[in-house]
């Protein structure tokens, strides 16, 4: 990108209001101070296509207690044994200890303290305790649906906060397999990848602390600690996220497993979808849960918005000539993709087919038999919460309360971030204001926020035109499932 280390606005816009928007929800990460735009430009490629753009200079103040990285201690690697390449600072373990020093003694005073005389056994402990931070912090991303993009060793804080906002995104409709860049061919850094991902980081920072802490030390570590943390945090997270506060049962688990299930067959938009359930009510009324359906089912996804997420991506020649390659040539059919790439796009071809034929009162049937039959399950677990407790009121109360903390109201859906960016860039700030302050907020009912109107009317626009861009920048309330339109957003 020209090598000029310049930031442009859409990119800044992003990462201020991430950041600031993560701070509110309670996750750990770095802040944003200040987002300061210039007059100079530079050319970028936006979608890596061919077609770049001149854009205007920006820098983010971002603020954190550190900003080393799990891949600040890879400049100290020995060489690769296969392609030879090496860290910069490779034989400078002088400089490797001071670091480790460094980041110890200054942000695990504790541990510095507790194993002053024995620095295997400091070193063990600050590495168990980043293992936990890490894992907690990715439990958080997947209770929110947030997609950090690109989990590369050098975007892991080693204080445990959530690091370079690029490429993020809030999943909108549930889909496990979610990617948020748009440049991550492969799926490596998509929505149900991130724990393992960083567990595969975690084990980089590990081999980059040998010999200051012996590998079969860390590896035991990294086997006994992480994924035990992230699902106990997780599960924890989630009782929150679904009201309940009395009892722990081994069958929780199943129910969220369920619950995610049937929102990935509604296409149910994760962030209403959790917000909604504080609302359903414990008891068997069946006329309080046909409008609780409609409610819910209003969540899911349209026939139109699934044709959008299931449209074939690939040319149907192009596609035969890889179905052709792998079998005739696998070692060349390895260069161009791979055979999951085929398989999910195999998958959409199908799925796409099946949408035409599908009508949106088969799909909302549908949908009200999914959720129905899931509603049943947590209706249940409910009876069970509350035959635990003496006042059904103070604790369908407490439920509430603790749900409505849980859930956020408002998150920033990449279409909000783009109504914010695209009138920063013709010189209007107030939207980025209106969404900051919204963020701020997320888990509560916005007073008085009014979000800006775009006058769709522009001189020389034929009528026809005019109505499309009214209808593609129509304003919902930003605590809505999101326009059509936002489908069609890429990020790379």
């Amino acid at each position: 990108r020209q090598a000029d280390g310049r930031k442009v606005l859409r990119s800044s816009i992003r990462e201020f209001l991430c950041s600031e928007a993560m701070f509110h929800l309670g996750i750990p990460t770095t802040r944003a101070g200040t987002c300061v735009t210039s007059d100079s430009k530079v050319i970028r490629d936006v979608f890596y296509d061919g077609n770049p753009k001149s854009e205007r200079c920006t820098v983010v103040l971002r603020i954190a207690s550190t900003f080393i990285r799990f891949g600040s201690f890879e400049i100290f690697k020995p060489p690769d044994e296969h392609t030879g390449r090496k860290g910069p600072s490779v034989n400078r373990n002088d400089i490797r200890i001071q670091m480790l020093d460094y980041v110890i003694g200054t942000f695990y005073p504790e541990i510095q303290e507790a194993y002053s005389d024995n620095s295997i056994q400091r070193n063990a402990a600050f590495f168990k305790e980043i293992t936990k931070r890490t894992a907690r912090l990715v439990a958080e991303w997947q209770c929110v649906g947030f997609c950090h993009g690109v989990l590369n060793t050098d975007n892991m804080s080693i204080v445990g906060l959530t690091i370079d906002y690029g490429p993020f995104g809030f999943m909108d409709r549930y889909d496990p397999e979610h990617i948020c860049n748009g440049s991550d061919n492969t799926g490596r850094y998509a929505y149900n990848k991130q724990p393992e991902i960083c567990k595969w980081n975690l084990g980089k920072l590990a081999e980059a602390l040998v010999p200051e802490l012996p590998l079969e030390i860390s590896e035991l570590i990294l086997e006994e600690e992480y994924d035990a943390e992230f699902e106990k945090y997780y599960l924890q997270k989630m009782r929150k996220k679904l009201g309940l506060i009395q009892l722990e049962l081994e069958e929780d688990s199943k129910l969220v497993s369920e619950l995610l299930e049937t929102m990935h067959l509604t296409g149910g938009d994760f962030t209403n979808i959790f917000y909604l359930l504080s609302s359903f009510s414990v008891d068997s009324d069946p006329s309080k849960l046909e409008d609780f359906l409609e409610e819910l089912t209003g969540q899911c996804a349209s026939v139109e918005e699934l044709k959008v997420a299931f449209k074939p991506q690939m040319d149907p020649r192009q596609l035969s000539m890889m179905l052709m390659l792998a079998q005739s040539n696998p070692q060349l059919f390895a260069l161009f993709g791979t055979k999951a790439n085929i398989n999910k796009e195999l998958e959409r071809i199908e799925q796409f087919s099946k949408l035409q034929q599908l009508t949106a009162a088969d799909l909302l049937s549908r949908n009200k038999r999914h959720w129905k039959e899931w509603l049943e399950k947590y209706r249940v677990r409910l009876q069970k919460e509350v035959e635990s407790v003496s006042d059904a009121n103070a604790w369908n109360a407490d439920r509430v309360k603790v749900m409505n903390s849980n859930n956020p109201k408002y998150i920033l859906r990449n279409y909000i971030a783009q109504n914010a960016i695209e009138a920063a860039e013709n010189g209007d700030f107030s939207e980025v204001r209106n969404v900051l302050k919204l963020l701020e907020n997320p888990f509560q009912e916005a007073e008085g926020f009014e979000e800006v109107k775009e006058d769709a009317e522009e001189e020389g626009a034929s009528a026809a035109a005019a109505a499309c861009a009214q209808e593609s920048r129509s304003r919902l309330p930003y605590c809505s499932k999101p326009p059509l339109w936002a489908s069609e957003l890429c990020v790379t």
